[in-house]
């Protein structure tokens, strides 16, 4: 595999250029700088909120500096909270080009386009001429998220992703699960894979936190499409969505915008710990990706049993289809066909090869079908605040 080397001796396995709102007021203008760099490299991402918020300052800080971006465009109005000054220094400490475009300051909206426009051309010109380094697999960061699950799903497509990961941590790689509201039910289990028992109690105690945080709400991560599909309880949903994370030891917990410190398999906690303040923590399965970007995911796997379409910016997403029907429906969206397993047309060991052939054919450079289709989905809420991870990892056992 080829990577693209950074500053802090990560390595990209994509070398984009981000173009980053900074407010919903200059979205439009950021999106029109984009625009007509549609399958070269450019991505949209940003944060409409004009009251500051401690985590998405973490978030775009994180995904800013993501090893799989070269240069960054800040498009700010000039009246908002967000401290651009300071995420363009930061951005510059990583050795990217950045700029910083005011709208305000720059003449309205048509010659700040113009603006923009000529920066990111020239950046992403740049970027062409960067050469890639040899990367190993033991370099990847992967993770996994499902969407659209149904009872195939636990069948399927989720138990592949696990022995997948099973197979990158025994190569050295990095992997990532999370939605730890979708882990109830199962706290005992995951709790028996961790690394130490303090890791295991933390464990327990982060997808209890899960439990009340949605218990105030009256809704949890269970919608009527999972219904549709015949998964019954959120318990069973949970089982289903536990086997994407393999039989490996867990090495730690880890929150939004936090790097793992090591290869192995890590739990992404979600779920602030004051009280509910923002509404649901996660409104939508591009918000969860986000999440496991900032943490430094080159790629996700996305499980589906009744489908989705989405991609995501600055990270690709490899879509693996549970349901035999749904991948002949949405064939065009999907990657790989994990189906075939109900219809004896395949094994989860296939699979799970056919999943690590498509990380490092991606890796190496090789388009998945959401980037082939040009969906780069982004989405950055309010959110409460996150205390730091716990000292709870392997190696404090």
């Amino acid at each position: 595999m080829k990577g693209y080397l950074r500053s802090d001796g990560r390595k990209g396995i994509r070398n984009l250029v981000v173009v980053a709102y900074l407010v919903e007021c200059s979205r439009h203008v950021a999106a029109e700088i984009v625009a007509p760099m549609r399958g070269e490299g450019v991505h949209l991402i940003g944060f409409s909120g004009c009251f500051p918020n401690d985590y998405a300052d973490r978030m775009m800080t994180s995904l800013c500096t993501h090893p799989n971006v070269g240069a960054v465009l800040l498009v700010g109005l000039g009246c908002e909270s967000f401290d651009d000054q300071r995420l363009k220094k930061t951005i510059e400490h990583s050795g990217r080009p950045v700029e910083r475009l005011v709208i305000q300051e720059s003449g309205g909206t048509t010659r700040s386009i113009e603006q923009g426009r000529r920066w990111v051309r020239q950046a992403a010109d740049k970027l062409r001429d960067d050469a890639p380094v040899d990367m190993k697999i033991d370099e990847l960061v992967v993770a996994t998220i499902c969407g659209g699950s149904d009872a195939s799903s636990g069948l399927t497509a989720n138990p592949a992703v696990g022995r997948a990961f099973d197979r990158l941590i025994e190569r050295g790689a990095t992997t990532i699960f999370e939605e730890t509201g979708e882990l109830i039910g199962c706290e005992q289990l995951i709790a028996s894979r961790a690394a130490n028992d303090i890791l295991g109690k933390q464990i327990v105690a982060s997808i209890e936190k899960a439990a009340r945080y949605y218990a105030v709400y009256g809704h949890g991560s269970f919608a009527p499409g999972n219904a549709d599909g015949g998964l019954t309880t959120i318990e069973e949903k949970s089982l289903g969505a536990y086997c994407k994370s393999g039989d490996s030891t867990i090495m730690g917990i880890i929150r939004p915008s936090e790097i793992p410190p090591c290869g192995g398999l890590y739990l992404l906690d979600i779920i602030p710990d004051d009280e509910p303040r923002f509404g649901f923590p996660n409104i939508c399965d591009n918000a969860e990706i986000g999440e496991l970007m900032s943490c430094g995911a080159h790629l996700s796997l996305f499980t589906t049993g009744r489908g989705t379409v989405v991609g995501s910016a600055v990270a690709p997403v490899i879509k693996i289809c549970a349901n035999p029907d749904t991948y002949r429906r949405l064939s065009d969206d999907m990657d790989i066909d994990a189906g075939r397993i109900l219809e004896g047309r395949g094994t989860l060991d296939e699979v799970a090869d056919e999943i690590i052939e498509h990380i490092e054919a991606t890796a190496d450079g090789r388009q998945t079908a959401s980037e082939r289709l040009g969906h780069q989905e982004f989405i950055l809420t309010y959110k409460s605040e996150f205390a730091p991870s716990p000292r709870c990892r392997a190696e404090d056992g």
